[in-house]
């Protein structure tokens, strides 16, 4: 019986992932079979996506952890493995937002608060797991899955958010980097580009009903994305179904990047 997708045994590890595409992610996993580690710097909002990832059978934890700090990054990915046994999948989902009115006035201190969680957050997170699935693979336990969630403002022209779209896009170079030198000790680096997803981050847009009538209508499948949609990918990247592939980058966005 072919059963690729079947997660029973593997760990996973989701920042960000008490809510949006982060918990769409981890819900999936957890019905796939996967125990889950969701990081999030809000207590309650861990406490529920745990009650409700719990529901589906699995071993589900959280932490509180602000990814812009590597003290916290270093010993959370430790807390993890010792907690959870070893960590399989890890997936940088945990990311903010923050543009200007226009470029010429953005601030310094936007442009490094967005880079210390998008960029640095995702550096530390990823860098900690390559040490523990390296390590691994050293006692002949070969194996392991990154995902890096990035956005098609990585791709794409972002006015007025370079700072977002900077991070975004060094997402992008950084997995492709890590899955050509990981590839050896049998470690997949792939990234997610989103498009435009009804989360807390897009509340703003969902409310405006000019974004509707000009962006979302362009949306070929003609609606904004959920969280819902990116179990799927989520599954397939932690599973042995993607075992071979590695170094890509999924765009989820509706078709919106190709009409």
């Amino acid at each position: 019986m072919y059963k690729p997708f079947d997660l029973s045994g593997k760990v996973a590890l989701v920042t960000g992932g008490n809510g949006g595409i982060g918990f769409g992610m981890a819900d999936a996993l957890a019905q796939a079979g996967a125990d889950v580690m969701i990081w999030g710097t809000k207590d309650d909002k861990n406490a529920q996506a745990v009650a409700r990832l719990k529901a589906h059978g699995k071993r589900a934890a959280a932490r509180k952890v602000n990814v812009a700090n590597e003290a916290e990054v270093v010993d959370a990915m430790a807390a993890a493995i010792r907690e959870m046994g070893r960590v399989d999948t890890v997936i940088a989902n945990a990311g903010i937002g923050g543009g200007a009115r226009s470029f010429s006035e953005m601030t310094t201190e936007t442009w490094r608060r967005v880079h210390s969680v998008n960029e640095e957050g995702a550096f530390w997170t990823l860098r900690e797991a390559c040490k523990h699935m390296v390590e691994r693979a050293g006692r002949g336990d070969a194996g392991g899955s990154l995902i890096g969630v990035a956005s098609l403002a990585g791709l794409e022209g972002a006015g007025r958010n370079e700072a977002y779209s900077a991070t975004k896009g060094a997402v992008l170079a950084m997995m492709r980097s890590i899955a050509v030198e990981h590839a050896r000790y049998g470690v997949r680096a792939n990234a997610i580009a989103p498009g435009w997803i009804a989360t807390d981050m897009t509340a703003g847009a969902q409310g405006n009903p000019t974004f509707q009538e000009k962006v979302i209508v362009r949306v070929p499948m003609r609606r904004w994305g959920t969280p819902e949609d990116f179990g799927g990918i989520a599954v397939y990247l932690a599973s042995d179904a993607s075992k071979y592939h590695t170094g890509d980058t999924f765009i989820i966005d509706g078709g919106y990047i190709v009409f």
